[in-house]
């Protein structure tokens, strides 16, 4: 193995052992660790591995602590040692992982910035749990959800929640419920991928309206529902993909525009508690409260394998959506819920925003030392950056990028029109090691599409109201 790949695996194991503390010898920790990564399939069944003392070498540890740590490992069965050639990965260890997760493969990812989700559960408090806690009485199918957990979300957000499988089921409930075939929905351009594909699926027609830093322009918003009579907007408090915040100013006047046309607002607020400073933006229900639909969820402040969210509205629009819901899956998982309550009664989200910011920085400063063509505005929510790269079509350096180890989402994801495909969003939510090592691999890849470039063709999109 080359230095530079042992490098990158060595950020890898760094990664896991960061997030597991530093109880344990190290050496048992080490085995943990790269037990971990072969489970996860970003080691493949007979990949060789680093040779001890290069191990060693990079994640600053003695020869003997990596050699205890393989000796554990070849006896459990997952390594095994070839004379004369090395360390390998078993031939017949499990295989759990997707091929683009394989570090040691040829045009394999270190480091997913593609998806804006949180990394893993380290930065949580986990609860002691009680295991006939989360099972105790009662059936489960409680369409509007576990009453603790609603009983939690009324009196930290003031909402009377109907619980999802996530955001993602909420915004595609709404869809279902309130948008026929032919319909007008209102989005902003850019907006988040998964809304754009459950309104599609029902049949919407799509319009955009102009946002800038402060959200949607209201004078563009107002001639967009004259002009389109559209049957729902749908909008963020806090924006993906480009952390940019509503005005207070701008939440209002939108509110007081739909209340007075008499037009549903679908409210996304996944990203409402990951402010970076300054205060959350106030809910449109504020002052639109009864043709306002909240979305919210956990996955973007606790863990997003919870798949726990939630939608509330004023009657008779949430009793629609909830009549959806029940057609669709009955209820939310309630063991999922139960363990959601529970780590919502220890979760400090305070923490985990200033830790945010803290990568933010590490990103955007990695980004600007070695990627210094690349621009953007200043983040001010959320856990990504929107970033433009000049005259590039993100859509083909994307498969470049991923040939250099790193996942990115090119902007048309996020475009409802032809928009955007010289844009790119990138999480900043890994850890900073990651994400230096990140910038590292995609500034080789800028080099390399420069040597060979490829450019955005030239095109005519509808230009967004």
């Amino acid at each position: 193995m080359q230095t530079g790949e042992v490098d990158q695996f060595a950020v890898l194991i760094r990664d896991r052992l960061r997030a597991w503390g530093g109880r344990g010898p190290s050496s048992r920790r080490l085995a943990d660790a790269l037990d971990s990564l072969a489970r996860a399939g970003t080691l493949a069944p007979g990949s060789r591995l680093p040779s001890e003392r290069d191990l060693a070498r990079a994640l600053g540890l003695s020869r003997g602590t990596v050699a205890v740590a393989f000796n554990l490992l070849c006896e459990q069965g997952l390594f095994e040692r070839r004379h004369g050639s090395g360390t390998y990965l078993a031939a017949g260890a499990e295989d759990a992982g997707s091929p683009v997760a394989r570090l040691l493969r040829p045009g394999t990812v270190l480091a997913d910035l593609s998806t804006s989700v949180v990394p893993d559960a380290a930065h949580l408090r986990l609860p002691a749990l009680d295991l006939t806690e989360l099972l105790r009485g009662g059936h489960g199918y409680d369409v509007m959800g576990d009453v603790r957990l609603r009983g939690q979300l009324r009196e930290r957000l003031g909402v009377d929640p109907l619980i999802t499988n996530g955001a993602q089921q909420g915004i595609d409930l709404i869809a279902r419920a309130l948008v026929r075939r032919g319909d007008v929905v209102l989005v902003e351009d850019p907006t988040y991928p998964g809304a754009l594909a459950a309104f599609h699926r029902a049949g919407a027609q799509l319009v955009p309206v102009t946002t800038d830093a402060d959200g949607l322009d209201p004078a563009a918003f107002r001639r967009a529902v004259e002009q389109h009579r559209p049957v729902l907007a749908y909008l963020m408090g806090v924006h993906n993909p480009t952390g940019d915040v509503i005005s207070p100013d701008r939440a209002a006047a939108l509110g007081a525009i739909a209340k007075a046309e008499d037009l549903v607002l679908v409210e996304d607020r996944t990203l409402a508690e990951l402010v970076h400073s300054g205060d959350t933006p106030p809910p449109l229900a504020d002052v639109h409260p009864h043709g306002t639909v909240t979305v919210g969820s956990l996955s973007k402040v606790l863990w997003g394998g919870l798949r726990v969210g939630w939608v509330s509205a004023a009657e008779p629009l949430l009793a629609r959506i909830t009549e959806v819901k029940q057609d669709a899956d009955l209820a939310t998982s309630t063991v999922s819920q139960r363990l959601a309550a529970a780590l919502l009664d220890q979760a400090v989200i305070a923490d985990w925003r200033t830790e945010l910011v803290r990568r933010r920085d590490q990103l955007t400063a990695a980004l600007h030392r070695q990627l210094p063509e690349w621009t953007w505005r200043a983040p001010r929510g959320g856990l990504s950056v929107w970033v433009r790269l000049p005259g590039t079509d993100t859509d083909r350096f994307a498969e470049l990028a991923r040939d250099h180890g790193v996942a990115i989402a090119p902007g048309s994801l996020f475009a409802p029109t032809g928009r955007h495909r010289d844009h790119a969003r990138l999480s900043f939510a890994l850890s900073p090691e990651l994400l230096d090592q990140a910038v590292t691999n995609l500034a080789h890849a800028w080099h390399a599409h420069h040597a060979d470039p490829v450019r955005t063709h030239p095109r005519h999109p509808t230009t967004p109201i």
